[in-house]
């Protein structure tokens, strides 16, 4: 399954998810940011490529239809609530992104 992980700037919430996730089996990852400045903003090409987005907050999934909206038909796009509020692999991140995502996805 491809998951495309977003935040503003793909400087720690998406990274660290990606991090996280990148090593599990059944899962093929990238992430990228909302932002111009992002350290990978999200392109065309993460949007065809992807199944399943999972943003940090509901900015970000309008953020991607406002830029991708008919690519986006067909995909889910889940809201974490995730405030910008953590450092790049902090572990309080860590524990919230693998028990959200793992319920969401149904994964061990």
């Amino acid at each position: 399954m491809n998951v495309l992980f977003v935040c503003s700037r793909n400087q720690w919430r998406s990274p660290t998810a990606e991090r996280v996730w990148r090593r599990h089996p059944a899962l093929s990852v990238r992430s990228g940011g909302t932002s111009s400045n992002a350290r990978h903003p999200v392109s065309e090409q993460d949007v065809a490529w992807c199944e399943i987005i999972f943003v940090m907050e509901e900015k970000h999934q309008s953020r991607l239809r406002a830029q991708f909206g008919r690519l986006l038909a067909g995909k889910t796009i889940h809201v974490l609530d995730i405030p910008d509020d953590y450092q790049f692999m902090q572990p309080e991140l860590v524990e919230q992104l693998e028990a959200s995502v793992a319920s969401i996805l149904g994964l061990d």
